[in-house]
Parts: C-alpha cells; sequence; structure tokens
C-alpha cells in the first residue's frame, strides 16, 4: 500500500507541474492533462479497492445484517467519490457553477440510494421495541 501511495503522489506531483507549465502556452491541454492525471490516480488506487469491498462484506457477514444493504451502501460511496472526481474537474476548468450542480445532483441520488438503508434500520428499532 505505501508503494502505491508513493506513485500516487509522484503522478500527482508530475501532472501538477506539467499542467502550470502548460497552462500558459496551451491552457487548453492543461485541463486535458488534470483530467488525464485524476484518471490515472484513480485507476492507482482501483486495486485497492478489492479490499474495501472486502472487508464490508465481512463486516455485514460478522453482524448479521442483511446483506442487501451492502450494495446500496457500495452505490452511495461511489456516487459520492465519482461526483467529489467530477466537480473538482469542473473547478479546475474553471466552471464552479456547474462543479456545484454536479455536487447537488450527487446529494440527491445519494439521498434516494439512501433509502433502503434508512427503511432496514428502522425495521431493526421497530424489532428492539
Amino acid at each position: 500500500m505505501s508503494a502505491t501511495i508513493v506513485k500516487v503522489v509522484i503522478v500527482g506531483l508530475v501532472t501538477v507541474f506539467s499542467s502550470i507549465i502548460l497552462k500558459q502556452v496551451k491552457p487548453e491541454i492543461a485541463i486535458l492533462i488534470n483530467i488525464a492525471g485524476g484518471i490515472l490516480l484513480v485507476i492507482l488506487i482501483v486495486d485497492l479497492l478489492g479490499g474495501v469491498f472486502t472487508n464490508f462484506y465481512n463486516i455485514f457477514k460478522s453482524t448479521g445484517i442483511n446483506n442487501t444493504l451492502l450494495l446500496p451502501i457500495i452505490k452511495i460511496v461511489g456516487v459520492g467519490y465519482l461526483c467529489e472526481f467530477g466537480a473538482n474537474v469542473c473547478q479546475d476548468a474553471g466552471s464552479s457553477s456547474i462543479a456545484d450542480k454536479i455536487l447537488f445532483c450527487g446529494k440527491i441520488v445519494i439521498l434516494i440510494l439512501a433509502f433502503p438503508v434508512i427503511q432496514s434500520v428502522m425495521d431493526i428499532v421497530l424489532e428492539l421495541v
């Protein structure tokens, strides 16, 4: 894992320095460099996500919580990260108003995805009463 974070930092720094240099000459290419660097950073950590999903599954399995809640929770986390990434790309490109709208829409989708989780929690609470 420490080798991965070293790679992430190196790619991040190369992306930033390349973007700074190109921004003076070709600003439109600097934006593409930022997007490509961001995508490369995500690709570098994708392998680590398998362990996260396994840990989530083990927690659900050991606590006896219904496994059908696992998928909505993973979707909620995925939507959050995806919207944050998209919003940051928009902000880097100078479109903060679009970034704000992406985040707002992401929050609405997360709320919708959270309903099964909320319902399940309410069912558990009602069983205890």
